[in-house]
């Protein structure tokens, strides 16, 4: 591929990923059935390789279209982060919350909580503009005054914050379908002594999973049989059968219901992690009191 890529093509691609269907990313689009598909096709040419499972009951990224996916996801970010700021530019809006947010909240709640804020703001409100990053680097961001409010996933609190617990989440250690530990359950020595497919360091997701193994007498063992700075590219490796991975619940549970990752049971160790937003001072701004507020409101329990 030696242009540069088409982010239309890579958005619709991005969609069906989300929306499970060609069906439910045209309607999205508001383009054809036909004409999503020729965009996928194209991008697949231009890379070589299949990107799209099709069938009957809908359309799922193969193993390389999830780390095409992965490696867009900056890029799609950013393209989304310029229309946006050329909106605000058009419309002379004034004020913007500056957020940053850990991937799995980036990636699973923080686009609900959004949308229900802006919906509040009306036409003339704030914006919020998202950066997504590990915990460590949201807490920098923080510190510098980069970001206006930030949301991290780390077990490990930074000091000179003001912090609130937004919520809960569950690390699972989960395995491709066809992996030997599919449907087993591990001991805690086992799984320090075996290499794994791990975030980078810094990650609240790996953070929590270390500190859980350390306090349960294992501490980790072994070199990672891979390291991955995004949520989806570890993921991607797992489900590619390179070694088993520990992922927070809310990154994982849809490939566990369609069959493509399996979770494993370890022997008297859960791994759970506080989510937390973070600001400045004393008191958030209104507008970020109000996204709060939002991100405090009961949700459905995750599967």
């Amino acid at each position: 591929m030696d242009r540069e890529p088409d982010t239309a093509a890579l958005r619709a691609l991005a969609l069906i990923a989300e929306r499970g269907s060609i069906s439910a990313a045209s309607s999205e689009l508001r383009l054809s059935q036909q004409a999503v598909s020729l965009r996928v096709r194209s991008l697949e040419h231009e890379i070589g390789v299949p990107l799209l499972v099709r069938s009957a009951r809908g359309s799922q990224l193969t193993a390389a279209g999830e780390l095409v996916i992965g490696w867009a996801r900056p890029l799609l970010d950013a393209a989304t982060e310029f229309g946006a700021a050329v909106q605000d530019l058009r419309a002379g809006r004034e004020g913007s919350l500056r957020i940053a947010a850990s991937l799995t909240i980036a990636e699973h709640l923080l686009p609900g909580w959004i949308a229900r804020w802006r919906g509040l703001q009306g036409p003339s409100g704030a914006t919020a503009t998202l950066t997504a990053a590990n915990s460590s680097a949201v807490i920098a961001a923080l510190r510098s005054g980069e970001i206006d409010l930030g949301f991290v996933e780390t077990p490990e609190l930074p000091s000179g914050l003001t912090a609130a617990t937004v919520g809960r989440d569950r690390i699972e250690v989960v395995v491709a379908a066809s992996h030997p530990w599919a449907g087993r359950t591990v001991s805690p020595a086992e799984l320090a002594a075996t290499p794994m497919v791990h975030r980078e360091r810094g990650s609240g997701t790996r953070l929590a999973f270390e500190q859980a193994l350390a306090a349960a007498g294992h501490p980790l063992e072994v070199e990672p049989a891979a390291v991955h700075d995004t949520t989806l590219g570890a993921r991607s490796a797992v489900m590619a059968g390179v070694a088993p991975g520990a992922l927070s619940v809310l990154a994982v549970r849809d490939d566990v219901r369609g069959g493509r990752l399996a979770r494993v049971a370890v022997s008297g160790l859960e791994i759970t992690r506080p989510l937390t937003a973070l600001w400045r001072g004393s008191d958030p701004t209104a507008a970020a009191q109000a996204l709060l507020d939002e991100a405090l409101r009961p949700v459905e329990p995750t599967a």
